[in-house]
């Protein structure tokens, strides 16, 4: 027997039918915001710490030959990409206990909170932060980065990344999270 041309419409947003503990209304952030919170975090953090190091911070980090290089030329590359690594994790663990999420987040109106719909608690930010680093690996991170978007786009991934299963977080658009939800974030 064919099925049937007609659906059922079953209600709710596209959270609520993906994740049983979704508040009302709850809409899940589009993973491009994803994306450009993401790029726009990083490139921000990257350009304040070339012009804090009078323009050689991203000279230095890009120059692989510096590894076969003098060992001073190879500690200062392993350096700057460890001050790179702390500055970012310190950019996102700070920002997410200061206004709930990143201010790249903040620009795509994006909330990180849990899977339903409240406030992530101050000690959760710090290991989102240090899981979000992986994506900043060279060239491995760009294949756990490209996973990540399929997952994010994928019904059957509930619509999350590898970091938000770990964390049990969901990124919502701001908007769509009850009022006592909002007025918390800043």
């Amino acid at each position: 027997m064919a099925e049937s041309p007609v659906a059922v419409y079953q209600g709710g947003t596209l959270a609520q039918q993906v994740l049983q503990t979704a508040p009302e209304g709850m809409l899940i952030a589009p993973v491009w915001r994803r994306i450009a919170a993401f790029a726009i975090d990083v490139i921000a953090m990257s350009l304040l710490l070339h012009g804090l190091t009078r323009f050689v911070f991203l000279e230095i980090l890009f120059s692989w030959y510096y590894l076969v290089e003098d060992v001073r030329y190879a500690i200062s590359f392993l350096s700057t990409w460890t001050i790179f690594f702390a500055s970012l994790w310190l950019y996102w663990k700070y920002t997410g206990r200061a206004y709930g999420r990143s201010l790249g987040q903040r620009a795509f109106r994006i909330a990180i909170v849990h899977d339903n719909g409240t406030l992530l608690e101050l000690h959760h930010f710090g290991p989102r932060a240090l899981h979000k680093l992986r994506y900043l690996i060279p060239i491995l991170g760009w294949f756990l980065g490209l996973r990540d978007i399929l997952r994010a786009q994928s019904k059957a991934a509930e619509y999350r990344t590898s970091i938000d299963v770990i964390n049990h977080t969901v990124a919502a658009v701001d908007w769509s999270l009850p009022s006592d939800t909002r007025l918390n974030l800043k």
